[in-house]
């Protein structure tokens, strides 16, 4: 393959950069004395990556890789990929910072649920190592063993919950056979709502998944039990799940910024619809995230409009760094018309692997980038990397996905709608559903660049996801074809405004009260409601806590809300207290009560001062109530005393007839 260094050396300027034959092996000691200065070390070269470890291992140096053969050299447009090698290089240099672990552990408890003689056989391939159960489902005719080496009992799995280490089922019709059983297994009398704790579930039952994204759940292995290659597959890899072992905590979660719900009303619920696994639940005002569970396909994160729950695999902002390396090394180094292809490690490396090898290899223009998840790619990731010069996006995904999509599709249709209102001709943002290496190639190919913005925006933030997606908006805005102020947004948008009816609002504040984020507020001093739309996520709390349901939300983008002060929906003359002058209310709305309650309630006749309470604050209602003496029980008869049980038995005692 050709390499273009004077590309690579013209976008890492602060590098020293060198080309060589065959460094792993004839030239193996300029690499060594690459390593003696102590700079960090990046080498075009993943294929020999265990020999560049070792030896940087033995001068204690850091070194990072990037596949620059299969993503760019080998490629019949190999001979002018040097811009997109600058910008392999370059991000791979960008370090991600350190992610948080979630400690499993498993002794080695097994449960293989199946419905016949395979899956005691199963266990006997399991029994020398791990402490086997088998639970049959509605068994048939079961030889019974000659010498007991693990239990085999019958059982229907009614319910499933848990992950490796700690399983707990609920089985039905659950029996254990009896020692007497001769020709076939006998059991006992059965019995439901039994409850099985195990580490490990092998399931060759051949019915449904006992947990939905079955294959994204840790511990919890399923085989067709009429494929022997996939059930010995299964065995294997269940004997090797035993000690204790690390997963990412994909998802930092911040209770405080959740708008789940407040005061028993549920507003925003993306993640809950969205979690393939079910790892997110309800709690209380909040959700709560299994992090033992969750599998990390990160759309309850794109999802979130407060940015309560963030993808830590990287963060928002590392991802969005490198992006901008990226980017801006391709276009010093000369590239134009870059398209962005995001994919994850084990499904897309593969396939562009297989598309080099065998194939005429990635276009030129094409910039691939690996991530842990496509689905965690969220608007300002998207927004970021338009405002940094791509021409397009796509994002690589299987052909038959291992979980639902829902929550990426509804990211790029919202990005879609921005970057059209923004003048963005034409497919900017859309997914390739693919196995086949030769079909990407063909889509691929097929793309015409649309035009990138002519003056790539340079910033570089860090924060919460919500003030990196604002601000990726708003640098996304200064350099678009054709900005605008408003941009109409699809529902379940994350901005938005309201549209209040002030004519039915009665000032109550309720909807003040359950905003989650501050967007309503009110004056301490006067009756009013303000709002601010940049701070709205559109969660829908005001909406189903307004008493007089005035409040309609309406999903939009508005660029002038970052710098915009907090608008007045309404305000009113407050009710000053007629005794002592203290403000305790709105005016027209102790009037309206006042007019209702004069000469139509039995408190208040008409031509009677004590209407004048209404008009009074609480204390001094009190202070007058108590002047006039009002009695509101004068002239009620005495209710009489509640009759008890001893009451009951004495009639009985005194009248034995009855």
């Amino acid at each position: 393959m050709s390499l273009d260094a004077s590309a690579v050396r013209e976008a890492c300027i602060s590098a020293d950069v060198s080309t060589f034959r065959h460094l792993c092996r004839a030239e193996t000691e300029q690499f060594r004395a690459a390593l003696q200065d102590g700079a960090a070390v990046t080498v075009g070269c993943t294929q020999e990556a265990p020999r560049f470890s070792e030896l940087a291992g033995e001068c204690d140096a850091s070194i990072d890789f990037v596949n620059v053969r299969e993503t760019a050299g080998w490629s019949n447009e190999g001979a002018r990929a040097g811009p997109k090698m600058a910008a392999l290089f370059a991000a791979a240099a960008e370090r991600e910072p350190d992610f948080p672990l979630v400690n499993l552990s498993s002794e080695g408890v097994i449960l293989v649920y199946g419905r016949d003689e395979s899956a005691i056989e199963a266990g006997k391939l399991l029994a020398d190592q791990l402490d086997v159960t088998v639970l049959i489902d509605k068994p048939g005719e079961l030889t019974p063993p000659s010498v007991t080496i693990f239990p085999v009992v019958k059982g229907t799995i009614r319910n499933a919950a848990g992950h490796l280490g700690a399983f707990e089922l609920t089985v039905d019709d659950y029996a254990r056979p009896l020692p007497s059983s001769r020709d076939t297994l006998v059991f006992e009398p059965s019995r439901n709502g039994a409850i099985s704790r195990c580490d490990l579930v092998l399931d060759l039952s051949g019915g449904a998944p006992l947990f939905p994204a079955h294959d994204l759940r840790d511990g919890y292995l399923r085989a067709d039990p009429n494929d022997p290659a996939a059930t010995l597959r299964a065995v294997l890899k269940a004997r090797d799940l035993v000690g204790s072992f690390d997963k990412p905590r994909y998802i930092n979660f911040t209770a405080d910024l959740c708008a789940h719900s407040r005061s028993n009303i549920v507003g925003c619920h993306r993640c809950l619809d969205l979690c393939p696994t079910g790892a997110i639940t309800p709690n209380g005002d909040h959700v709560i995230i299994d992090a033992e569970v969750c599998a990390g396909c990160g759309q309850c994160a794109t999802a979130c409009p407060t940015g309560a729950a963030a993808y830590a695999l990287p963060p928002a902002d590392a991802l969005i760094h490198k992006l901008r390396t990226m980017l801006t090394a391709y276009h010093q180094a000369g590239g134009t018309d870059p398209i962005l292809l995001l994919h994850d490690g084990d499904h897309g490396a593969p396939l562009i692997e297989a598309l080099a090898r065998h194939g005429d290899g990635l276009p030129a223009n094409v910039l691939p980038l690996a991530i842990n998840e496509v689905t965690q790619i969220g608007l300002e990731t998207i927004a970021a990397a338009f405002a940094y010069g791509a021409s397009n996006l796509r994002l690589l995904l299987r052909a038959r996905p291992r979980h639902e999509t829902g929550g990426l599709a509804k990211t790029t249709a919202l990005a879609e709608a921005i970057l059209r209102g923004l003048g963005f001709s034409g497919e900017r943002v859309a997914t390739i559903e693919t196995d086949d290496p030769d079909q990407l190639d063909t889509i691929l190919r097929a793309m015409t660049p649309a035009p990138a913005v002519q003056q790539p925006a340079t910033f570089k933030t860090i924060g919460r996801k919500r003030d990196v997606l604002r601000f990726a908006l708003q640098e996304l805005h200064r350099v678009a074809p054709a900005p605008v102020d408003i941009i109409a947004l699809p529902e379940e948008a994350p901005f938005g405004t309201l549209n209040v009816r002030v004519d039915g609002c009665t000032l109550c504040l309720s909807c003040v009260s359950v905003c989650p984020t501050g967007a309503l507020s009110d004056d301490p001093d006067r009756p009013m409601l303000r709002f601010a739309e940049d701070a709205c996520v559109q969660c829908g709390l005001c909406q189903s806590t307004c008493p007089e349901k005035v409040i309609e939300l309406i999903p939009q983008i508005d660029f002038r809300a970052t710098t915009a002060l907090a608008r007045t929906i309404k305000e009113e003359e407050p009710a000053l207290c007629i005794r002592c002058h203290k403000p305790f209310g709105v005016k027209s709305t102790i009037d309206r009560v006042a007019a209702k309650l004069e000469g139509r309630h039995w408190m208040y006749p008409s031509a009677n001062k004590r209407v004048d309470a209404i008009r009074m604050c609480a204390d001094c209602r009190v202070i007058a109530m108590s002047e006039e003496g009002f009695d509101p029980f004068a002239g009620v008869p005495e209710r009489p005393a509640p009759r008890t049980t001893d009451d009951y038995l004495r009639a009985r005692d005194q009248n034995p007839k009855n």
